[in-house]
């Protein structure tokens, strides 16, 4: 069977991919109140998809650093744990990010009644996603030189 290899260059489309899309919900949605969330479908939905596109890239950047490292995980909280141990987070630091496994099933299975929460959950977590990102971006440079 042939070894699978991610293509060259998508770790790194990908965390700009995550990068765009939080930039998104940052300029955009970050102080809409649930209020507004509530009163509108449409936002609603650009919402939930923003973070479900955030997240879901995540797991799969995640995924592929575990993959390359010929490692496998159980389900996606695993995988974002041990991705965040892999690049090196304090012990604390990768059972926060595997939490946002959660949300993002929340997100992607529309739990209607769990979706805001998982919005905020997000939210609290945005610091830490981009400190993910700069050291997956990181590790890709080194695989380079």
């Amino acid at each position: 069977m042939p070894e699978y290899t991610y293509a060259k260059g998508r770790i790194a489309e990908t965390v700009q991919f995550i990068a765009k899309e939080m930039k998104e919900f940052e300029d955009d949605y970050a102080k809409l109140t649930w209020d507004e969330y509530q009163r509108d479908s449409k936002t609603q939905k650009i919402v939930d998809r923003t973070v479900e596109n955030i997240l879901n890239a995540l797991v799969e950047v995640s995924g592929t650093i575990l993959s390359e490292e010929g490692k496998a995980a159980e389900n996606y909280a695993d995988t974002l744990r041990m991705a965040a141990e892999m690049l090196g987070f304090k012990p604390d630091e990768p059972k926060e990010l595997s939490k946002l496994a959660l949300h993002r099933n929340r997100l992607v299975h529309r739990y209607l009644n769990m979706k805001w929460q998982a919005i905020m959950a997000y939210k609290a977590q945005i610091g830490f996603i981009k400190r993910v990102m700069e050291a997956v971006l990181e590790r890709e440079s080194k695989k380079e030189t």
